[in-house]
C-alpha cells in the first residue's frame, strides 16, 4: 500500500512539474475576448471599434496570427450594464479560454474589469478607456493601457485653448455625469486655475450619461452666454447635444471646446460649423498631417470604408494601439522565452517599456502599464472635399509633454503647470491641405 501511495505521490508531483511547460505550449488559438458598446447610444463608438478589430485581426492572421497562433476574437456587449458585462468577461475567459481580454471603452468599465482581470489572472488591455486614475490609485499587474488617458488629452486641449483663444474670461461645462466626465472637468479646471486664475467658471452641468435631451443645459447657456463652453462628452450624447445647441444658435454665441468630437464629425455633416475647437482623445484621425499619406494609413481607410462606408474614427486608431501593441508583447515575450509560447506573466511583462508604431505615430508603454500617445487638436473648417468639417489650425503635442510624470497624480501636477508650456518648442502645428 505505501509503496502504490509512494508512486501516486511521485506521479502527481511529475505531473504538478510539467504544468509550466504544457502552459507553455502554442495553443490552436488564440482567444482575445473584446468588451465595447454594441448597444445603446455608445454603439456609434462602440460598432465601430469592433469593425476595426475584425480588420486587423483578419490581416494579422493572414500573416501568421501571433507567433504563428491565429487569433480568434470574441465580442462582449459593455452596453449591457456594468454587471452583465462583468459576467461575460468572466464566461469568455473562464468557458471560451481567453488568454487576453480587451476592456474597456467607458472609465466605469476599466474601474469595475481590472480587480475582475487579477482575480482571473488574464491580460487585460484597456483599448479605449480614458480614466488618469486607475494606475495612478492602482497597481494592477495584469492590466495595461496601449494608449493615453484624460491627463494627457485634457493638458493638450487646456494649451491649445490658451494658444488660440487667450483673451476668454468666462466658461461652463456640460459633461456626461460619470467617471469620465467629472474626472475630465476637474483636470482641466485645475490646469486652468493655474494657467489663468482669473476666469470665471459660470456653470458646472453634469447631464446624466445617455440624456436624450439637453433643452435645460442649452437654455442656461444661451443666458450665462460664456466665452468658451467645454463638453469631453462623445457618442451618442455628444452628437445629440451638439444637434440641440446648433439648432438654438448656441454653437456661434459662445467658442465651444470639444476634445472628443473627431469621432461625430462625419455623423454631424453640416451641423458642425467652423471655429469649434475639436480632438480625437491621441493624434487619430484619417487626415493626419503627417501620415494621411503613408501607405498603411491609406490602406486601413480605404478598407474600412469598404467595409462600413464612412470613415474611421478614433476609436477604431484605439483598437490598432491595441492589436498591434499585443502582437508586438507576445513577440517580445516569445523572444525572450528562447521562441516558446510565452506566459501570460512573461506577456504582460514584455509590454513594460515596449515601443510600437500605430498608424500615426509611436506608442510608448510605461513602467506603470500607462502608453504614451500624442495628442492632435485643431479648428474646424469647412472644405469642399468633404461633407463635413475638418481640421484646419491643428497643433501635435508630443505624448511625453502632456502626460502626468510616473508616481505622481494627475490632478496635482495640473495644479502646477506652467504658462511656458503653452508654446513649448516641441509642439507641431500645421493648416488643412488637402
Amino acid at each position: 500500500m505505501g509503496t502504490k501511495r509512494s508512486a501516486a505521490a511521485a506521479f502527481a508531483l511529475g505531473a504538478l512539474m510539467a504544468l509550466p511547460a504544457l502552459a507553455q505550449d502554442k495553443p490552436k488559438e488564440l482567444v482575445v475576448g473584446i468588451a465595447t458598446f454594441l448597444s445603446g447610444p455608445a454603439s456609434v463608438f462602440g460598432v465601430p471599434g469592433r469593425n476595426a478589430a475584425d480588420l486587423f485581426f483578419e490581416e494579422l492572421n493572414a500573416k501568421g496570427g501571433i507567433l504563428g497562433v491565429p487569433v480568434k476574437p470574441v465580442y462582449v456587449d459593455e452596453g449591457a450594464g456594468t454587471n452583465q458585462l462583468i459576467s461575460e468577461y468572466r464566461r469568455v475567459v473562464q468557458d471560451q479560454g481567453a488568454q487576453v481580454m480587451f476592456g474597456a471603452i467607458s472609465s466605469g468599465s476599466c474601474n469595475a474589469l481590472a480587480p475582475v482581470a487579477e482575480d482571473l489572472k488574464v491580460v487585460n488591455v484597456m483599448w479605449d478607456c480614458g480614466t488618469q486614475t486607475i494606475f495612478e490609485e492602482g497597481k494592477w499587474k495584469y492590466s495595461v493601457r496601449t494608449q493615453g488617458h484624460a491627463g494627457a488629452e485634457m493638458m493638450a486641449t487646456l494649451l491649445y485653448l490658451m494658444k488660440v483663444k487667450p483673451d476668454f474670461k468666462t466658461i461652463a461645462v456640460v459633461n456626461q455625469d460619470y467617471a469620465w466626465g467629472r474626472e475630465s472637468w476637474a483636470l482641466f479646471q485645475a490646469g486652468l486655475k493655474a494657467l489663468k486664475p482669473d476666469v470665471r467658471i459660470v456653470a458646472e452641468l453634469f447631464p446624466k450619461f445617455g440624456a436624450p435631451d439637453f433643452s435645460t443645459e442649452i437654455t442656461r447657456l444661451s443666458a450665462l452666454r460664456p466665452d468658451v463652453v467645454l463638453s469631453t462628452s462623445w457618442g451618442g450624447d455628444l452628437d445629440t447635444f451638439v444637434q440641440q445647441a446648433a439648432a438654438r444658435g448656441l454653437l456661434k454665441q459662445s467658442t465651444f471646446v470639444l476634445p472628443l468630437a473627431e469621432s461625430s464629425m462625419e455623423r454631424l455633416g453640416a451641423v458642425m460649423p467652423e471655429g469649434v475647437i475639436v480632438g480625437g482623445r491621441g493624434d487619430h484621425y484619417f487626415l493626419h498631417p503627417k501620415y494621411k499619406n503613408s501607405a498603411e494609413m491609406q490602406n486601413f481607410v480605404k478598407k474600412y470604408r469598404e467595409k462600413t462606408n464612412v470613415y474611421p474614427i478614433y476609436p477604431t486608431f484605439h483598437m490598432n494601439q491595441a492589436v498591434t501593441g499585443l502582437a508586438k508583447a507576445y513577440e517580445k515575450a516569445g523572444a525572450a522565452n528562447g521562441g516558446k509560447w510565452p506566459t501570460k506573466e512573461q506577456v504582460i511583462a514584455a509590454f513594460e517599456g515596449l515601443e510600437f508604431k500605430s498608424l500615426t505615430g509611436t506608442i510608448t508603454i510605461r513602467s506603470d502599464h500607462q502608453g504614451l500617445e500624442d495628442q492632435l487638436l485643431g479648428t474646424t473648417k469647412r472644405v469642399p472635399e468633404y461633407p463635413f468639417a475638418v481640421y484646419d489650425k491643428m497643433a501635435l503635442y508630443p505624448g511625453k509633454l502632456v502626460t502626468t510624470p510616473v508616481g505622481e497624480k494627475s490632478l496635482d501636477w495640473f495644479a502646477k503647470v506652467k504658462p511656458d508650456l503653452v508654446n513649448d518648442k516641441s509642439i507641431e502645428t500645421f493648416d488643412y491641405s488637402k
